[in-house]
C-alpha cells in the first residue's frame, strides 16, 4: 500500500452497513467507513482468542522483531497515512502534526521493542528466593480518541502486543479511517488474528467494555466516558488504563525572559490546534512579566498560519468536529462576557464550511471564568494574572483533574520546588506536553489512572506472577 488510493481501497467496506466520512477543513467527502455491530465484535474476539496463544508462545525476541517489522511497514506507507490523517482529522501535514504523528507511530513501535522487562529477583537471602515475572493478560481492548488517532492507537497496541496479548482496537467514530488504515498497514506484517479492528460509535465501545473476553481495557478520552467504563467493567474485574480529561495549568514565575519562552508556551498550548489531552490549557503569569508575556505570545500566535491541512504552508488546522467547535466558541464568548480581553482571535467565521476557530488568547480573566475551569480542547488559551506564587499553586491545584502541568523559570531549582507541589501526573519545566517513549505517563485525580510508556507501561498490559522457591 504505497499510494493513498491503495490505502483507502484497503479499508473501504464492500458490504454491510457503512457511512461517509468528511474532511473537517473543507466538508468534502473523503471515504466510507464500516459500521460494525455486536456480531462483528464477536467474530473479532473469536479470531483474537484463536491467535493469542500462539503469539504468546513466541519468545520475547520474536515479538520485538515483529514490532520492528511493523515500524518498517508504517515508514513505507508514511506519506499516504499522513495524507489520510490530515484529511480526516484536519491537522496539517507539516509542523507537529500529521507527518510528525505517523513518524511517532514508527518511533514508538521501535522504542516498545527496545524496552527490556527483566525478571525481578525480589528476595534472595539464602533462605528464601522469589522472582517476579510478567505474563500476558490475554485479550486487550484499545479504545482510541480522535485527536491523535494513529499515535495514541500505537501507544495502546504496541505494548499490548509486545507482552504477548492479542488486541482489538476501536478507533473513534470521528476518525475511523485513520485508525483502520494504520491497523491495515500493521497487519501486513503481523501474524494473522493478533490485531483486530472494529469500527462504530460509543455503543460498540460500550459492548467491548462489558465483554468478559477482555482482561484489559485501555481508553483515552473524556472523564465522563471513563467513569462509565469503570462502572461497566467492574462486573468482569477487567484491568484498566484510563487517560482521561485534563485541564493543564502552566505557572510563569517572575524571572523569565518572555520573548525566550513565548514559542514554547505557544506550542505547549496550541499543538494540534489545542486538541491534545496534555496541552497547556490555562496559564498563570506573575504580575511582573504579565504584560510582556501576553504581548510575546500574541506575536507568536498572530504569525502561525491556519488553514486546510494539505496546504504545506499551514501548521494549524480546524477543529476535528463541529461539537468541539461549539464548545470552544461557547467558552470564548463567556470569557468575553466575563471581561476577558481578546489579544488575538475570538472572531470565528460562522458561515465557513470548515470547523476553523481562530487562534485565540484571552487575557485579564478572573480565575473562575468558564474558559479557565472547563477544558476547552481547542485553540483558545486563557491567561490569568497572579501576584504571589502560593496563589498560583492553589489555583493550579484547585480543579479535580491532574494530567500535566508546567513551571516556567530561569531558576531550574526554584521551578522544581514549585513543581513538587503541583497535583499532576507529569510536571514539565520550561516546556509543556512533551512525551517520551521511555518516560512513564499518566494522570492523577479525575484525569485517570495507570501508566503508559517505558517499563511501567509494559507492566500495565501484563499480569504479575511470583515464582516463589
Amino acid at each position: 500500500m504505497n499510494s493513498y488510493d491503495e490505502l483507502l481501497a484497503a479499508i473501504t467496506p464492500t458490504s454491510g452497513p457503512s457511512r461517509d466520512v468528511f474532511d473537517p477543513a473543507t466538508a468534502e467527502r473523503i471515504g466510507t467507513a464500516p459500521v460494525h455491530d455486536a456480531s462483528m465484535l464477536a467474530a473479532a474476539v473469536d479470531a483474537a482468542h484463536a491467535a493469542q496463544p500462539g503469539w504468546a508462545a513466541l519468545d520475547d525476541q520474536a515479538r520485538r522483531d515483529a514490532l520492528h517489522r511493523a515500524a518498517d511497514a508504517v515508514e513505507a506507507a508514511a506519506e499516504p497515512l499522513a495524507l489520510l490523517l490530515s484529511r480526516e482529522q484536519g491537522k496539517p501535514l507539516n509542523g507537529p502534526n500529521a507527518r510528525f504523528e505517523v513518524g511517532a507511530c514508527a518511533a514508538w513501535l521501535r522504542a516498545t521493542a527496545a524496552t527490556d522487562v527483566p525478571v525481578e529477583v525480589v528476595v534472595d537471602d539464602g533462605t528464601d528466593y522469589a522472582e517476579l515475572h510478567y505474563r500476558p493478560i490475554g485479550l486487550v481492548a484499545a479504545i482510541t480518541p480522535w485527536n491523535w488517532p494513529m499515535m495514541i492507537a500505537i501507544w495502546q497496541i504496541a505494548p499490548a502486543l509486545r507482552m504477548g496479548n492479542a488486541v482489538i482496537a476501536k478507533p473513534s467514530e470521528h476518525t475511523p479511517l485513520s485508525g483502520l488504515a494504520l491497523i491495515s498497514v500493521l497487519n501486513q506484517v503481523l501474524p494473522a488474528g493478533v490485531l483486530q479492528a472494529v469500527a462504530g460509535d460509543g455503543a460498540l465501545g460500550a459492548a467491548m467494555v462489558a465483554d468478559p473476553a477482555f482482561g484489559k481495557i485501555m481508553f483515552t478520552g473524556s472523564t465522563a466516558t471513563g467513569k462509565k467504563i469503570i462502572s461497566s467493567s467492574a462486573e468482569n474485574v477487567a484491568r484498566l488504563t484510563l487517560e482521561l480529561g485534563g485541564n493543564d495549568a502552566g505557572i510563569v514565575l517572575p524571572d523569565v525572559d518572555p520573548a525566550a519562552i513565548a514559542q514554547d508556551l505557544f506550542w505547549g498550548a496550541f499543538i494540534n490546534t489545542g486538541q491534545t489531552c496534555a496541552a497547556l490549557k490555562r496559564l498563570y503569569v506573575h504580575d511582573d512579566v504579565y504584560d510582556a508575556v501576553v504581548d510575546a505570545l500574541g506575536e507568536v500566535a498572530s504569525a502561525m498560519p491556519m488553514g486546510v491541512g494539505t496546504d504545506e504552508n499551514n501548521v494549524l488546522g480546524p477543529l476535528q468536529n463541529r461539537m468541539q467547535w461549539e464548545i470552544v466558541d461557547r467558552l470564548v464568548e463567556e470569557a468575553k462576557a466575563d471581561g476577558g480581553r481578546v489579544v488575538v482571535g475570538g472572531n470565528p467565521d460562522r458561515e465557513a464550511r470548515g470547523n476553523f476557530y481562530p487562534t485565540t488568547l484571552i487575557a485579564d480573566l478572573p480565575s473562575d471564568s468558564a474558559l479557565v475551569v472547563e477544558e476547552q480542547f481547542g485553540p483558545a488559551l486563557p491567561i490569568v494574572r497572579y501576584s504571589d506564587v502560593e496563589e498560583a499553586i492553589a489555583l493550579a491545584n484547585a480543579l479535580d483533574v491532574g494530567l500535566g502541568a508546567s513551571v516556567w523559570s530561569a531558576d531550574r531549582e526554584r521551578a522544581r520546588e514549585v513543581a513538587t507541589r503541583l497535583e499532576a501526573g507529569t510536571v514539565w519545566i520550561n516546556s509543556h506536553g512533551g512525551v517520551h517513549p521511555f518516560i512513564p505517563f499518566g494522570g492523577v485525580k479525575k484525569s485517570g489512572y495507570g501508566l503508559e510508556f517505558g517499563v511501567e507501561g509494559l507492566k500495565s498490559v501484563a499480569v504479575p506472577q511470583v515464582i516463589n522457591g
